[in-house]
């Protein structure tokens, strides 16, 4: 699907919340403001495919978004899960490959667009401004180091109860905002391991599930099961 730009200029709280910016003087943040374009996604709305070529970069404003691998079996892998404030799609700005995974809208969902040409004008002129760009890939390799250490220290039961935990956030009481097969996806395991899982914590009185809708009853067991 062809996605259409609207030609929105955003407000600039959003580009000052993500690390890649907040260093940036106001008059700086208005002029790539200016350059930048906002759209509104539907649920499944694909935002670039694995492989396509790189030329802009994204903050989400609104809803979430899944950044997944798919394997040539059609089995996918959601490797991260980006919220408002979170910013993706800024690989290709460094190496101008191709793009390593889907971003596709899990819920109805705004994101910014930021075209790479400006950005890498500044930071030719201000390349003391990289310090930003550091920051943010050393939390991307924090983020994988975590997820590596998850997928060797803890089993499907105890990854599924801290994707749980993290989706929930600091509420007992939350909606899935992904289908069972994303959150499988999510979780690194068949979906009928992940759904074992869940009906293993309901059994225990940690976990209230109705459809979509979950409540933690023992959120200090879920999170002891999730260490």
């Amino acid at each position: 699907m062809s996605l259409v730009w609207c030609p929105i200029m955003p407000d600039t709280s959003h580009l000052k919340t993500t690390l890649l910016f907040q260093h940036l003087e106001d008059d700086e943040l208005e002029e790539i403001a200016d350059l930048a374009d906002e759209t509104s996604l539907r649920r499944g709305d694909v935002i670039f495919a694995e492989g396509d070529e790189p030329n802009d970069l994204f903050i989400v404003v609104s809803g979430r978004i899944a950044i997944a691998n798919k394997s040539i079996d059609g089995r996918e892998s959601m490797v991260a899960l980006m919220e408002p404030g979170d910013l993706f799609g800024e690989m290709g700005l460094f190496d101008d490959l191709g793009r390593s995974a889907e971003a596709r809208a899990l819920e109805p969902s705004k994101v910014i667009s930021i075209p790479y040409s400006p950005l890498r004008q500044h930071y030719n002129e201000r390349p003391e401004a990289l310090w930003g760009v550091v920051g943010l890939l050393a939390g991307r390799l924090r983020s994988m180091d975590a997820a590596l250490a998850d997928s060797v220290f803890l089993d499907v039961t105890g990854r599924t109860a801290k994707r749980l935990l993290e989706l929930a956030g600091n509420s007992d009481e939350f909606v899935l905002p992904v289908t069972q097969e994303e959150l499988a996806g999510m979780v690194g395991a068949s979906r009928e391991r992940v759904n074992k899982a869940i009906a293993s914590f309901v059994r225990l009185g940690w976990l209230a599930q109705s459809d979509r809708r979950y409540v933690i009853t023992n959120r200090e067991q879920m999170q002891i099961r999730a260490r």
